[in-house]
């Protein structure tokens, strides 16, 4: 099973995907979300996500600024402030 993932910033939807986990920078620290993980709300700090494709993949990596992270049944969806999309 995956999860799905989206990442929004005011000016667009940056990405939406099935993947195996994401790392998100959390403003009490950094948390894993994987596929059933209880609904939960956080702000963010200025950080990395690390998304994981795969089990054991190297993580892609999107710099972001501040900004709201929901998970609830439907997956986990990103609001950040900015993205930083890698080239």
């Amino acid at each position: 099973m995956a999860l799905h993932f989206e990442l929004v910033t005011p000016e667009r939807l940056v990405r939406s995907d099935e993947v195996h986990m994401v790392v998100v920078p959390g403003t009490e620290g950094d948390f894993g979300v994987l596929e059933g993980h209880a609904p939960f709300m956080s702000t963010m700090r200025n950080g990395d996500l690390l998304i994981h494709r795969t089990a054991g993949a190297e993580p892609d990596r999107i710099a972001i600024e501040g900004g709201f992270a929901e998970v609830n049944e439907r997956g986990l969806t990103v609001l950040a402030e900015r993205a930083d999309i890698p080239a």
